[in-house]
């Protein structure tokens, strides 16, 4: 029918209620990021820190915790890693990927990565260097006009020109509001230009397989003249005392 595109084209531009909607949910989500010190340390399973996680979204303001990422060592890995019984040591990278509706019905997502002390990798300092470099270069792409893969393509070039190309395995983003995956899709081959109140994810990621991951995600609200992020916390690797 007419009214799927139609209703998709509506939903893609956020009005003035919807992006303060989406304001609250990230900072909302960024209290959350701001505990998770409280529960991420060694001896404790996903799982566990998972549940203190999904209580304090509950806590923080959102109906439910929609999704809870926490992907410790090499299951930090795997982008779509949920939790697991695998036990946080010492020296781990840990990727924490949130997020929930607000009673209003819209939603927030975002990732923080974690180091449990000093990370045990010694590659982890310079790959998660570059990371913080693409994503930062991904938002500042970000205005009216420009195209979603112009932006998904500001990420992906900062990882591949540092050599980490094969290792950035996933789009760089997607639209959210009522839907937590919903248009526009930040990717290669989307040609949409960018509007005043599209609302969307950054969150560039690099995987070394069987040893840890590290992504960054905000959400981000297209301006007149630039971009928002509804996501406010620090983007350095926060290094947790063990």
């Amino acid at each position: 029918t007419l009214a799927g595109p139609v209703v998709r084209e509506l939903r893609m531009r956020k009005d003035a209620a919807e992006i303060a909607s989406l304001r609250e949910a990230g900072a909302a989500i960024d209290r959350v990021h701001a505990r998770v010190h409280e529960w991420l340390r060694p001896g404790r399973t996903e799982a566990e820190v998972g549940a203190d996680i999904a209580a304090a979204i509950v806590e923080e303001g959102h109906v439910q915790a929609d999704f809870v990422i926490v992907g410790s060592g090499p299951n930090g890995a795997s982008p779509h890693h949920d939790v697991s019984e695998r036990v946080i040591e010492k020296g781990d990278v840990v990727v924490v990927d949130i997020g929930g509706p607000l009673p209003a019905g819209y939603n927030s997502d975002s990732t923080r990565t974690y180091a449990v002390g000093t990370p045990r990798d010694a590659d982890v300092a310079e790959t998660y260097a570059v990371l913080q470099r693409a994503q930062a270069a991904a938002v500042a792409a970000v205005k009216p006009g420009v195209t979603a893969e112009a932006v998904d393509a500001a990420a992906r070039d900062v990882i591949a020109e540092a050599g980490f190309g094969e290792y950035f395995i996933h789009r760089t983003g997607h639209g959210i509001g009522l839907d937590v995956h919903e248009e526009p899709y930040i990717i290669a081959g989307n040609a949409l230009p960018l509007e005043p109140g599209m609302a969307f994810s950054v969150e560039p990621g690099i995987y070394q397989p069987g040893r840890w991951g590290a992504r960054i995600e905000d959400i981000v609200i297209v301006t007149a003249d630039g971009v928002e992020s509804v996501n406010n916390q620090p983007h350095e690797l926060v290094v947790l005392d063990a």
